[in-house]
């Protein structure tokens, strides 16, 4: 038998112009699939119904298709899922691990601190264990009766990354009872994101490395519904020239605003080649000789080398080069 290809995903959010930092993981899971022959889709995550817009995803494909990334079939958006989604919160209900929650940040706070939480003083607002209802009327879901959660059990997850090795998560410690449908009645992310990768047989993830933690919650609730957790590759975050990561809302380096300056994707994916220490200086570079150039044994070398993160910022020189004054 033919072993079954393996896939990744594209997934931005449209809610807002991807930053360099987001152009950088996108690109490189990209090449990585390209590279070593996987299928690769795109996913817009448009759950956030008050940011995500229909002209951001406008914006962001037609970004990704100027820089010569592409995907394989027809892009995919979660809101048009959301019955699916719900569907996929039966199983975990009959199993009696989803309970209704109506607190407020402020009420699991107050909790918290009554309960003696060890993280209460420092505004803990993850529902604990010992907050998990004793009623049976809280058990179960049912639409559009507020906040639903799912009852995480203590106990480590170990990722393991292709590119940083094993790590443990303390899932419950970190996310508590997460919240997995909410009031909006639409599911949370972190249980979209699962049902999508199940569905669309997703075996490969490449991201930045601060969604690492989100892995080991993504993992256990991918277990919990009966499936096989996809392989992680988290890579390094690309940092300002101050050390301080990119982030939509502050603006930083879109790739409109370098688009509209006279930046060219060669500029743009030569650049982000040297902080993949691909090359040594920003020299111009083509998607494709992205892909040509990228070998994922260095790139797992890249990624064990950075720690304080000096390697991936982007430099005061970067400015001008980009045509870009900060």
């Amino acid at each position: 038998m033919t072993p079954e290809r393996r896939t990744t995903r594209l997934a931005p959010s449209p809610t807002g112009d991807l930053h360099l930092g987001n152009v950088r993981s996108l690109l490189v899971g990209w090449a990585l699939a390209r590279r070593l022959g996987w299928n690769v889709v795109l996913r817009m995550e448009d759950l956030d119904g008050d940011r995500c817009r229909a002209e951001w995803e406008a914006v962001i494909i037609e970004g990704l298709r100027w820089l010569g990334i592409d995907w394989d079939g027809p892009e995919r958006r979660q809101s048009d899922r959301i019955d699916h989604y719900a569907s996929a919160m039966q199983p975990l209900s009959e199993a009696g691990l989803v309970f209704s929650c109506q607190r407020s940040r402020r009420e699991l706070r107050a909790a918290a601190e009554a309960l003696g939480a060890p993280h209460a003083g420092e505004g803990s607002t993850i529902s604990t264990v010992a907050m998990r209802p004793t009623s049976p009327d809280r058990m179960g879901f049912t639409r559009r009766t507020g906040n639903h959660r799912l009852m995480v059990d203590p106990g480590p997850e170990t990722v393991r990354d292709q590119l940083l090795g094993e790590r443990e998560v303390d899932v419950s410690g970190r996310f508590g009872d997460p919240i997995v449908w909410t009031r909006r009645d639409t599911p949370s992310y972190q249980l979209a994101v699962v049902v999508d990768d199940l569905d669309q047989g997703v075996t490969d993830v490449v991201r930045a490395s601060d969604l690492l933690p989100s892995a080991g919650l993504q993992q256990r609730i991918t277990g919990l519904l009966g499936g096989d957790a996809p392989r992680w590759w988290h890579l390094p975050l690309l940092l300002d020239e101050r050390g301080r990561r990119l982030a939509k809302r502050d603006g930083d380096l879109t790739l409109g605003r370098l688009r509209a300056e006279g930046a060219r994707p060669e500029m743009i994916i030569g650049l982000l080649a040297r902080t993949c220490e691909m090359q040594e200086d920003a020299g111009p570079m083509t998607a494709d000789e992205f892909v040509g150039g990228l070998d994922p044994e260095r790139l797992r070398g890249w990624a064990e080398r950075d720690g304080s993160g000096h390697r991936d910022r982007l430099r005061a020189s970067d400015y001008d080069l980009l045509r870009i004054h900060p």
